[in-house]
């Protein structure tokens, strides 16, 4: 059984989604492109399996927070979740590129066009923070939910403020 929950955030209306287990499976921001982002008929809406998940993101939006401490289960295939587990890695308050995230990830730097396929397909925003990968000359690149959101996100990480404008 699937459920979910959604939450206010800075990015707007989040949705929460976890397995049978409370293990978060998805955390989708508004127009998070690729991704489904609203709920599907056959979930069910169950605000309980999400308390520290909310507590936690809401932490984190307030500055309090700056790593996340969850139980996740998300799917995808063996190469995407190296991608991912290789986010995890990026402490808050810095970026790197998606050339360095690759050879985190154990790619050679020729697959950095598939890391970026997989860094676009993870469906754990923020919790995962795919929003502190930039081009290498550290440009804001890509981002599921819009490259606003990126920058309000890395914005909120980063003391001094005048970044990312």
């Amino acid at each position: 059984m699937t459920r979910y929950t959604t939450m206010d955030s800075p990015l707007g209306v989040l949705l929460l989604v976890a397995d049978e287990d409370g293990a978060l499976t998805a955390v989708l921001a508004p127009d998070t492109k690729g991704q489904v982002n609203r709920p599907d008929p056959a979930w069910t809406e169950d605000p309980a399996p999400f308390a520290a998940a909310v507590e936690q993101l809401t932490a984190y939006f307030e500055g309090e927070l700056e790593e996340f401490d969850l139980p996740l289960a998300p799917r995808g295939s063996e190469f995407r979740r190296q991608v991912w587990d290789a986010l995890d890695g990026i402490p808050y308050g810095s970026t790197v590129s998606y050339g360095a995230l690759a050879a985190a990830a154990g790619q050679s730097p020729t697959a950095v066009r598939a890391v970026a396929g997989a860094i676009g397909a993870n469906p754990l925003l923020i919790v995962r923070p795919c929003h502190r990968v930039v081009g290498a000359n550290g440009a804001l690149t890509g981002f599921a939910a819009g490259l606003d959101a990126k920058r309000l996100l890395l914005r909120l990480e980063s003391a001094d403020t005048a970044l990312f404008s």
